[in-house]
């Protein structure tokens, strides 16, 4: 059985703990707020003794029977499990340990899971685990708890204290449900996001609450939860996106292209394979790129029916892809389905993202994410997308932007660099202009490539002169020391978004729009065996001509006619600026009004002003720093809106600190 669900659960480790009487309702009422993410059955189940309880919502994909009902016991009645997500190799490990003598009752990937833990142990089992997923696994003997998330991020895990309560959930919904849940905002994490337009793990916009990092365990018992909490002695990692990124490359492959191009071909054909297996209809995003129109080229050729393909038109912004999605659709012959959506369809939207997304998220394309996710759920349970394939194969521009300029920039000593980057930032820039002169600055002076990548995606240079009392955390974007065997600026860059955009930015906003419609989201080419062998490219399979992904396109031309996919990358591109000087304004001038600024006490109100009057000059930026801005406000918005439904002790503390 596949399961994309919600998990939550409690460990009262004092007896004085906030969270008062039996903790199994509190766990019961944390999963219902997770009911979107598995609408299909409810579970819960509770530990006296230890006073833990484990709760679970549960979309059901395979073996749809009540044997892979959730939280489930192991069969020697140690290990108790809560389980988010799909193991795709579940059939192989299954087949594995039925040899070793295990037996089972139904044929869910968590009962496969729970058998190889007490096989081999959690450590080694979770290197050989082929899927996405989050998971708590509570270790009855030994009374330690363990949280786990997949490789690269694909599935949701946040734990923090209430007090003497230690609670853990797939998104913050699970914790605000609970009277005793403080609300306290973490500042410096807001300036992070204030920065990228997003809260890097494993940072959370509530203090004390942490997002589990990609790739890692966290064991927890109640010896350690005498001494005073440090998350991160609690973690170790199973996974490293930069250790392996840097064997690919200290290992390259040596084959011809054309061999090469095989070898990529096979490994995505099972990676698809993989990922079609389901007892509910399956269908697939195809947005007429590169990475979609590969997937189902790959999905149409395995299967013995028309795949049901979905594409969404915005008739808004630039010209449209789905003439292309259409074209493909037909000449593979797919079972298609466009929607196509006005600006006041996306607008909308727009007042819901701050409960769907559920922490401040700056990515617009949130919106279209959701829309076509809510267009595809009456036919299906699950699709497939091309996510990854810009990350892994070198399709963002800003790749070999980035490389070009750090290239250029080395041709200057670097004494002159930061002597033209003084001048440049101590120069008087016309209102408006400011931003754009500053990041230039910062640019010229850049010590590393790492350091010009940190500006180009940073939305707001000085976040912390926005906020007030705010000192910004460090981040991994500006140490130009880790990783020194990857010298290659091109690598570099592409690294940093695999661990960052694409974990923070593209998985969340997937994860979350469909999982607020009960949708699941299946992506084959962030396959762990797909991402370890990109990193063995060489460079030229990846990038020529400064065109990304051509290894992709040239597997993509064994499929389609070339005229049907080579064009220029198209992102979604929505008139944010028309929209904020129309539909939008009053919602926005409300938003950052002096008034309401002062009133909570976060921002600094002259700036946010000055940048929300100057709407000409550097109008890209613009709109993405406003946009930034807005999606924060809208979040404390709601923040505040919900404080009245938990007690009055913690809606005052609440509102002491959205609107002191």
């Amino acid at each position: 059985m596949r399961l994309v669900c919600g998990i939550a659960g409690l460990w009262r480790l004092n007896p004085g703990a906030k969270i008062r009487g039996p903790i199994g309702p509190c766990a019961k009422r944390m999963a219902s707020a997770l009911a979107h993410r598995g609408p299909d059955d409810a579970g819960l189940w509770e530990d006296a003794t230890a006073d833990m309880a484990l709760s679970h919502r549960r979309l059901s994909i395979i073996d749809l029977s009540p044997a892979g009902h959730q939280p489930m016991v192991s069969p020697c009645g140690r290990y108790v499990i809560v389980f988010n997500g799909e193991i795709y190799n579940f059939r192989a490990l299954r087949r594995e340990l039925a040899k070793l003598g295990c037996l089972f009752r139904g044929h869910s990937d968590t009962e496969v899971l729970l058998a190889a833990i007490v096989q081999w142990g959690l450590d080694n089992v979770l290197p050989r685990l082929n899927g996405m997923f989050a998971f708590a696994l509570w270790d009855r003997r030994a009374h330690r708890l363990h949280l786990a998330r997949d490789r690269l991020g694909k599935k949701p895990l946040y734990f923090g204290w209430i007090g003497g309560t230690f609670v853990f959930a797939s998104e913050l919904k699970a914790f605000r449900v609970l009277d005793a849940f403080p609300g306290d905002l973490n500042r410096d994490a807001i300036s992070l996001y204030l920065r990228f337009g997003y809260i890097p793990a494993p940072w959370c916009i509530y203090q004390g609450f942490y997002k589990l990092r990609p790739g890692s365990i966290f064991s927890f018992d109640q010896q350690q939860s005498r001494a005073p909490f440090n998350p991160e002695q609690c973690v170790r990692a199973y996974w490293s996106t930069p250790k392996v990124a840097q064997a690919g490359v200290d290992n390259p492959l040596d084959n011809n292209e054309q061999h090469t191009i095989d070898l990529l071909q096979q490994l995505l054909e099972d990676a698809t394979a993989q990922r079609m297996v389901a007892d509910v209809p399956i269908g697939a995003f195809l947005s007429g790129g590169v990475d979609s129109s590969l997937i189902v080229s790959l999905m149409q050729a395995q299967s013995a029916t028309p795949v049901k393909t979905y594409a969404l038109g915005f008739g808004d912004g630039p010209v449209s892809e789905t003439p292309y999605a259409s074209a493909i659709a037909n000449y593979l012959g797919t079972d298609h389905t466009e929607l196509h959506v006005t600006g006041k369809d996306a607008i909308d939207i727009v007042p819901k993202l701050s409960d769907i997304v559920d922490e401040p998220l700056a990515d617009f394309a949130q919106v279209p994410n959701y829309l076509i996710a809510r267009m595809a759920r009456p036919h299906t349970k699950v699709v497939l997308t091309g996510d990854g394939g810009d990350e892994l194969f070198c399709g963002y521009p800003r790749f070999n932007g980035t490389a070009n300029q750090w290239r250029n920039l080395q041709r200057v000593p670097l004494p002159v660099r930061e002597l033209a980057a003084l001048v440049l930032s101590c120069r008087s820039w016309p209102e408006g202009e400011q931003n754009k002169w500053m990041k230039s600055a910062l640019r010229i002076g850049a010590r590393s490539v790492d350091a010009l990548y940190f500006q180009k995606v940073s939305q707001w240079l000085y976040p912390s002169a926005l906020l007030i009392g705010v000192q910004e955390p460090s981040t991994a974007f500006p140490d130009g020391g880790k990783w020194p065997g990857i010298t290659d600026p091109l690598l570099r860059t592409q690294l940093l978004d695999l661990i960052h955009y694409l974990a923070e930015v593209i998985l969340v906003k997937v994860d979350r729009t469909s999982m607020a419609t009960g949708l699941e989201v299946r992506t084959p080419l962030l396959d762990y065996r797909v991402a370890k062998w990109s990193w063995r490219l060489p460079r030229h399979m990846k990038t020529r001509d400064q065109h990304g992904k051509w290894i992709l396109r040239e597997l993509l031309a064994r499929y389609l006619p070339r005229p049907l996919f080579e064009r220029p990358k198209q992102g979604f591109g929505a008139p944010i600026g028309q929209w904020l000087a129309g539909p939008l304004r009053g919602w926005a001038e409300d938003l950052l009004a002096p008034e309401r600024l002062r009133r909570q006490g976060l921002f600094n109100p002259e700036p946010v002003r000055r940048v929300w009057a100057t709407r000409s000059s550097d109008s890209r930026q613009w709109q993405h720093r406003i946009w930034n801005l807005l999606m924060l406000q809208a979040w404390l918005d709601r923040e505040a809106s919900s404080a009245p439904r938990r007690s009055a002790n913690t809606k005052n503390r609440v509102r002491n600190v959205v609107w002191q």
